[in-house]
């Protein structure tokens, strides 16, 4: 046989076998196999085609995640710029006596208190004293109410008011001025000589 029949015979076997292949990858749908063909055409010849479908097949990688909110450390950054309670709190209080650490607790007390009363609007979530009886009703949000003791049954549960529990009614926080980084709860300080 001739090699120039053979090289035609090989070709013409080769696209048999990938139109073959394409027509069973397009499900047996012949209208399918057009319309492939058709784009196949149209992606060499057309850039802003081919563009567009290559963002479709390659689009770009997903933003990275949203950095969470710091909003709560700037409330931290209050208590500490104002009461130094990260301090206290990160402290090691064995080495000093009961009424070092209480003469300290004291004036942390004082000054966190004032920024609590002056950024939060808090209210109790129960009304009554500590040690008195409340009703549980049908229907209670645990997330307003835990059931300690012997939990058993439906509600309405009547107990004993352990702690009155606090909701956050408002928060009075100034957004960071631009470019501040949230994260910092208190800079380093370095004294000069």
């Amino acid at each position: 046989m001739e090699p120039w029949l053979i090289a035609v015979l090989a070709i013409v076997g080769f696209v048999a076998v990938r139109f073959l292949v394409a027509f069973v990858m397009c499900g047996g749908d012949v209208g399918r196999l057009l319309f492939v063909i058709k784009a196949a055409y149209r992606l060499e010849r057309d850039a802003e085609f081919a563009a567009r479908v290559k963002a479709v097949m390659e689009p770009p990688p997903p933003p990275p995640p949203p950095k969470p909110s710091g909003a709560p450390l700037r409330f931290l950054t209050l208590l500490q710029r104002e009461g130094r309670l990260v301090d206290f709190l990160l402290e090691d209080l064995i080495t000093y006596t009961n009424q070092e650490v209480g003469v300290a607790v004291r004036d942390i007390q004082n000054k966190c208190q004032k920024v609590l009363k002056q950024h939060l609007v808090l209210t109790p979530i129960y009304k009554e004293a500590e040690g008195e009886t409340v009703q549980v009703p049908v229907g209670f949000d645990p997330a307003l109410v835990q059931l300690t003791g012997n939990v058993t049954g439906e509600p309405p549960f009547h107990g004993s008011l352990k702690h009155h529990g606090w909701r956050v009614e408002e928060i009075i926080l100034k957004p960071p001025r631009e470019g501040e980084d949230e994260f910092i709860l208190q800079p380093a300080e370095v004294e000069l000589p």
